[in-house]
Formats: C-alpha cells, structure tokens, sequence
C-alpha cells in the first residue's frame, strides 16, 4: 500500500494552493461579511480546471481524478469555505450530466459548466418536507408531448443565484412504488417559470449563496431528462456519494486551517511568563486535534482512491463524511478555545471558520445520516 502521493498529485495540489493561498483566502473574509460571492475567481477557477476535475477532456474537463479533486477541496476550502461549496457542488453537477446525460446534454452543457461561461452548477434536491428523506418531496413533472411542466420549490440550493445549469427532482408518477416515484432533469437558468426565490441568511459560508428556487408551469424539453423515468432517487443517492468525498474534503480544509492558525497563535501568545504552547494541557489539545484531522485525511483519500478505481464507494465516502466533518467541528471549537476572547471575535479568522464548518455536518447528507447509511452497508454485508 502507496501512501505517497504521484508528481502529477502533487503538482496539481500544488497549483490549487498557490490559487486558492493568493486568490481566495485574502478574500474570503470580505466574502463573508458582503454575503457575495467572487465570480471573477469562480471563473479564474474554471479556467484552470478547477470545476471539471473528473470530467473528461472532450467535455472540457481535466480529467485528473478524483483523488487530485479531493486534494483540491482540502486546499480550496482551507482558504475560502463559500468558495469551496461552489466548487464542489459545480463539479458534482458536471459528473452527473457526464455519467445520466445523452451524448447532446453532455456536449451542450458540460462544456459551459467546465469553462467557466456558467459561473456554477446547482443540484435541487432539498423541499421543505424533504431533506433526509428526498422521497417525500412534492415538485412535479408532467409529461406534456415533447416538454415536462415542472411545479413546486426547492430549498438550500447552493449557488442558485449565479449558477447556469440545475439538477432538478420531481415526481413523475405519483402512483409509483416510492424508489421509482421521482425523475431528474436539467432546467437552465432562464427558462420561463423558472425563478429564484429569497436568500437565507446564514451562520456561515455566507460568501456562497444559499436560495429558494421555484417552478411555476415551467416547460422544459423531455430531452432534459437524466437517465430513464423513475431513476431519479438512485441518480440523486450515486451523485450524493461523491458530493460526500468533496465535502469531508472540505472540512477538512477548515479543520487544518483553523488548527493551523492556532498552533501559531500559542507560540505567540504568553501567559504566566511564558508561551501557552508550553503548557501541557495546550500541547494535548493540539496532538488530539491533528492526529483527528490526519486520521480524516486517510479516511477521505481511501474514498476518493476507491472511486477513481471505479470500486464500490458508498461505505468509505460516508465514513469520510461523517469522521471529517464532525473531527473538523472539533478542530475549530478547540482552534477558538486556544485564542481564548480573541478567537470569539471577527478581528481574527478562526471565529469566521467555527461558523463555516458547523455546516459540513448538516448538507450533503447529516451525520445521522451518513450512520444509518455505514450500518445499513455494514448489515447488509453480514
């Protein structure tokens, strides 16, 4: 077993570092308190590949794994936590046209997602009366000869107020058992009907828009359909467990960087005549949270080495969800106790990433979630 990473690895984690260290994280503090996002990195981002990392080269993409893209996520999401949900959520979008889409949506749509001329991707999954359980949901799709009259609402969807291309869910037969209820299609931003509705105010992330989208006898072409009728929930839970690596990828970005700032501030930082870091309690703070984070580390990178070999996946993405995310919540409480006043305030950025990472436990699929998912895989093998 190789845990070294190749040249080609470590260059490209080399390149999103020297971009996301100089270009996104002078900024994110900005983002965060204008609740804007940087479009001109998003498409800088594109231009370098950023937003089509397992996609193929004929479609505009990279194509240089999964494993890269999750070094990618950590780096990005070390600097700019609404930046890097963007790029996660856009490049999980581009995948899913790439592995449900007819050869026309892919070479109309990938494309434009890839280079950047859409600024982002959105997946609509969530309703009000459907999070956890996306089965419930209530927007519908009526066949109508060569169109879908799409009605209802979607909620939480990141990007939704810059991104040109959605991921959409609906029911298609109500009468159907409940696993083949529910279809998916792309609707592009500007289709009549089509709107976005208010933004959320949030706790974090706020550089990264978070809205309301809603379908009012919105008619989109049948041939926006991903895959066949009544595929919609197994496209929605094969697209979630790669959206899952890129999210424990991004936390553990937010973990590090928020650890990282701490150690240094310790060093600094006297109390009794001396620098906290010489405490003990201190010094097993730190030990406890970095071998936490490494731990995570290996946990999402087997994930993402398991689904670059096309090997079964489900177990390990949400393994490295649920572990990263909830290791990397404890790393930023722990980076603001160790600032002590000084971290609860804005003058510094660890108050800013104890807000951003709170969520990566919540989207792409909660802790209880990613539980029942493991034990259910789990059970099921026994």
């Amino acid at each position: 077993m190789d845990f070294f990473l190749n040249d080609d690895e470590l260059m490209i984690q080399e390149v999103v570092r020297d971009f996301a260290q100089s270009e996104l994280k002078p900024n994110a503090a900005r983002l965060d308190r204008d609740h804007r996002m940087d479009l001109g990195n998003l498409k800088k981002m594109a231009e370098l590949g950023f937003m089509g990392m397992n996609i193929p080269e004929p479609y505009g993409g990279a194509e240089v794994g999964v494993v890269p893209y999750s070094l990618g996520m950590i780096e990005v999401g070390r600097a700019c936590a609404a930046t890097a949900v963007t790029m996660s959520v856009t490049n999980m979008v581009a995948e899913v046209i790439c592995a449900f889409g007819s050869d026309a949506l892919k070479e109309k749509y990938v494309p434009r997602i890839c280079s950047g001329e859409y600024p982002a991707g959105a997946f609509g999954l969530t309703e009000s009366m459907a999070g956890s359980d996306p089965g419930a949901m209530r927007t519908t799709a009526v066949r109508e000869g060569d169109c879908y009259r799409l009605n209802g609402s979607k909620i939480f969807i990141t990007s939704a107020e810059y991104a040109g291309i959605f991921v959409v869910w609906a029911v298609t037969d109500k009468e159907a058992p409940r696993g083949r209820r529910i279809s998916a299609f792309l609707v592009e931003r500007d289709t009549p009907g089509f709107s976005i509705g208010r933004a959320e105010e949030k706790l974090g992330q706020r550089g990264s828009a978070t809205n309301e989208i809603i379908f009012e006898d919105c008619l989109i072409p049948a041939a926006n359909l991903l895959g066949a009728e009544g595929n919609g929930l197994k496209i929605a839970f094969m697209a979630l467990d790669g959206g899952r690596i890129g999210i424990g990828s991004l936390a553990l970005g937010i973990g590090l960087e928020a650890i990282d700032y701490a150690s240094d501030y310790v060093k600094q930082r006297e109390q009794f005549g001396r620098p906290i870091a010489t405490f003990q309690g201190i010094q097993w703070a730190i030990a406890d949270t970095y071998t936490e984070l490494e731990a995570a580390r290996l946990l999402v990178l087997q994930a993402a080495f398991l689904k670059q070999k096309k090997k079964p996946f489900t177990t390990a993405a949400s393994m490295a969800k649920l572990y990263a995310s909830e290791a990397a919540n404890r790393s930023c409480y722990q980076a603001v106790q160790l600032l002590g006043g000084n971290g609860y305030t804005a003058e510094f950025p660890v108050e800013r990433l104890y807000r951003d990472v709170r969520v990566t436990t919540i989207y792409e699929g909660t802790s209880e979630i990613q539980r029942l998912v493991i034990a259910q895989q789990i059970l099921g093998r026994l």
